[in-house]
């Protein structure tokens, strides 16, 4: 029989706690689960068994209807959560006032992006039929893990995981949970935000060009200076306190990346295809070498679908009660935002290799765009695909950050067992989008390596939400459930080692280097 945490102390609304923000809220409180023991015992006693009508007969009305006040209040919440007041500081569970529309935005912010472009360039090397497969699987795949992660956020009564390496710690033990989640979600948040940095800075580049023209007698910056006034443009932007406080950014993020995504496969298939353009799979001479670019694109494939690690981050954000569970109003953000990331990855990958086939740059379908059509379409048309990219950037850049920010404050609050001030919490994310920014400076080939990153951070996604289900649901074993989802997670724990080795041997042979764009 699973124990019930421990309880807190219940204020009457009238004379609230002041302690801390989630205090306040309603944010982390649950009530026992339906279908347990308690709640189906109608005779099983509760915290309200006394306030029955016999007992409140001789009693006057006044404090008749405090008690029955007092009970429907009870009765609403049920047992709390036990609370960590570390979390009110933090940025990621400072507020718990998000909803399904914040699910929305900031899971098309975190799954759309510049990984899409080069989406083509992974069918370039599979050909159609093993490059509509594999993409379909990969999403059918992903948003059953999804499912999953929405799922075990309360998955024990009284606790809310609200980070990917909690539940990694929860599901295989407070070291290993850390050992194998910590790198992938490291890389995925900060690998993400250097790699942004790349691909912003030089989209302001060439979008600085293509607004200039040719005949453009000013003295334009550097690519690395461009890389710095993206940074900064993304550093004051990081200075919004947490996660639900950037809803808006991530809308604007969603919309523009829906947009010049529709906009860039729309312009492609408009266009007069290039000449002797071929769909059969580009092959090298000897087999092994064609493998492992199957492999490496097939670890494009999966890059494409990043963002897992920041679904438990996102449901933290929303209030939990017995009758209104945070899983609900996340699961229904969650699907409006997968179907419009389907309705831009498909296109963009079919629309794309359609357009331009084997004869699909490196740097994938807006590269492409640029390198075919350039003298074809207007420059505003192209100057805006351009623009819309960076303001993408710019709003994908926050929501990746935010799990390096909270575990910055994490350490300071643990260490002083106080809340970071504002300038302790700027100094953070200047720090971070600077150190981020000298990275890219230093590793400039960063974002031209898609099929190992995915290949590396395929678990997240893929693989540890399959064992987790496992190893904290405990279905029957040798059920279908419990065959199912170990097998997809040794599956993803194969494909990740086989997509790796495939990155690192097209590095290596420099068979596939994935530059976005070409700097002059």
């Amino acid at each position: 029989m699973e124990e019930r945490p421990e309880t807190e102390l219940i204020s009457i609304p009238a004379t609230p706690r002041v302690s801390t923000p989630e205090i306040l809220t309603p944010s982390g409180q649950r009530s026992p689960r339906q279908g347990s023991k308690e709640a189906k015992s109608s005779n099983a006693w509760t915290p309200t068994s006394f306030i029955s009508p016999r007992f409140l007969s001789p009693i006057g009305t006044p404090m008749k209807r405090v008690l029955i006040n007092m009970k429907g209040y009870l009765e609403e919440v049920g047992h709390l959560t036990k609370l960590n007041p570390q979390d009110a500081w933090l940025p990621i569970t400072e507020s718990r006032n998000g909803n399904a529309h914040y699910s929305t935005f900031h899971n098309l912010n975190a799954g759309v992006g510049f990984q899409a472009l080069v989406l083509p360039v992974a069918f370039a090397y599979l050909g159609w039929s093993w490059g509509i497969i594999s993409l379909t699987v990969a999403y059918c795949w992903q948003l059953y893990t999804l499912w999953i992660l929405v799922q075990l956020h309360e998955a024990v009564p009284g606790k809310r995981y609200n980070r990917y390496v909690e539940l990694a710690q929860a599901a295989f033990g407070e070291r290993l949970g850390v050992w194998l989640a910590l790198f992938p979600t490291v890389y995925l948040s900060a690998g993400t935000a250097t790699a942004l940095i790349l691909v912003g800075g030089e989209t302001m580049k060439l979008f600085f060009q293509i607004v200039c023209g040719p005949t453009c007698t000013s003295n334009p910056l550097t690519t690395v200076e461009w890389y710095l006034v993206f940074t900064s443009l993304s550093i004051v932007l990081s200075q919004l306190p947490n996660l639900n406080s950037i809803a808006g950014l991530s809308l604007i993020g969603a919309v523009t990346a829906i947009t010049y995504s529709t906009m860039v496969w729309v312009l492609s298939v408009s266009q007069q295809r290039p000449p002797s353009i071929s769909y059969e799979p580009l092959s090298l001479a000897s087999p092994s070498s064609s493998l492992f670019l199957a492999l490496n694109a097939l670890g494009i494939i999966a890059f494409s679908f990043r963002g897992h690690n920041l679904v438990l981050e996102i449901q933290a954000t929303m209030p939990s009660t017995f009758k209104h569970p945070a899983r609900v109003p996340m699961w229904k953000g969650a699907k409006v935002a997968y179907f419009f990331i389907a309705m831009c990855l498909f296109p963009m990958a079919i629309g794309g290799f359609w357009a331009y086939g084997n004869q699909m740059p490196n740097g994938g379908i807006l590269t492409a765009l640029y390198a075919f059509h350039s003298h074809d379409i207007s420059r505003g048309i192209l100057a805006l695909t351009f623009l819309l990219v960076v303001f993408s950037c710019l709003s994908s850049f926050q929501i990746y950050s935010m799990p390096a920010f909270d575990s910055f404050e994490a350490g300071y609050t643990s260490r002083t067992n106080r809340p970071c001030s504002i300038w302790v919490r700027s100094g953070f994310r200047v720090f971070f989008g600077f150190v981020s920014f000298f990275i890219g400076v230093a590793l400039p080939f960063l974002s031209s390596l898609a099929g190992l990153l995915g290949g590396l951070t395929l678990p997240v996604t893929f693989a540890y939400p399959c064992f987790m289900w496992v190893l904290i649901k405990q279905p029957t074993k040798y059920s279908f459930s419990w065959y199912f989802n170990w097998i997809l997670g040794w599956l993803g724990v194969a494909f990740s080692l086989a997509f790796s080795i495939g990155g690192i041997w097209s590095m290596v042979n420099d068979g596939l280097k994935l530059k976005f764009f070409k700097p002059n």
